[in-house]
């Protein structure tokens, strides 16, 4: 019988050095196109970046001092009652989906839905939330706001939790169960932590999404230029502030509106690289 002639390796190996290519062209084309990005939003708003620009109110163009304690303090009381909101929820949704109803048709139909969620537009989650709350309650409100960035971050959160969760390998499901801890304990004190770095990440990426979100905020919270005392009234935020000093005349506005767009930036950022630093896993 004869031997098989083996293949020649040299179309394997020049498809291989492509996609390489390729991979790092990539690559490079994304951090090339994150550092202009950073270096051009350093560049424009590191001026406006004071003592006055975190503790001053907001001013009338052309008076001083001016700030935007305001804003900053109604963008992390949001987003800190959106987190409350969305990320139980969406963990529970994922823990449902990879551990309580796993293969089942109710998984995939859910499964579907999480997916076609993720894909709205924000504008329209922002326009679903005015109608059941806005509209009944008569007035625009930093809950609604709240409630409108919950509904983004959910679907992420759902979905990133899912996946971490369905990549725990079986066997170490099965071998806490051999020991006899009864399945909600294994779930919640082996599974998901197992899976908590990469929960995590989805975590802080829904919380990156949201966190630059104006369309949803103009219907919801609409925008303030008082320093918040209830999120049942309209209520400051960063994104719309920034939207409304851009678009006007006054320079020291502009100035503002880079100096805020430059701080939602490295905040981002920051909890992006604490959260990988943090809660990476250990190797010995």
């Amino acid at each position: 019988m004869n031997a098989l002639r083996p293949r020649p390796s040299t179309g394997r190996r020049m498809a291989d050095q492509s996609v390489r290519i390729l991979a790092v062209g990539a690559s490079l084309l994304g951090i090339f196109f994150l550092a202009w990005i950073l270096l051009e939003v350093s560049r424009r708003g590191i001026g406006a970046v004071n003592w006055d620009f975190f503790f001053a109110p907001p001013a009338p163009p052309g008076f001083a001092p001016a700030g935007l304690s305001a804003p900053i303090v109604g963008t992390l009381l949001m987003t800190g009652l959106s987190v409350l909101i969305g990320v139980p929820v969406g963990v529970l949704s994922g823990v449902f989906l990879s551990e309580v109803a796993r293969g089942t048709r109710l998984a995939a139909g859910v499964r579907f839905c999480i997916n076609v969620l993720m894909g709205v537009p924000s504008i329209i989650m922002g326009l679903f939330v005015y109608t059941i709350l806005v509209l009944p309650l008569g007035q625009f409100s930093g809950f609604a706001g709240a409630v409108s960035l919950a509904v983004i971050m959910l679907p992420v959160v759902a979905r990133t939790t899912d996946d971490m969760l369905t990549l725990v390998p079986n066997a170490l499901r099965e071998s806490a169960l051999a020991l006899g801890a009864p399945r909600w304990r294994v779930t919640f004190d082996v599974v998901l932590r197992a899976a908590k770095t990469g929960m995590i990440t989805g975590v802080v990426l829904a919380i990156a999404r949201v966190s630059g979100e104006t369309a949803p905020l103009l219907f919801t919270s609409l925008n303030s230029v008082y320093m918040p005392t209830s999120l049942a009234e309209p209520t400051s935020n960063l994104t719309v502030t920034i939207f409304n000093y851009a678009m006007s005349p006054y320079a020291d506005w502009q100035q503002m509106a880079w100096g805020a767009s430059l701080l939602i930036t490295v905040s981002v950022l920051g909890v992006t690289i604490f959260a990988r630093t943090a809660f990476r896993e250990r190797t010995k």
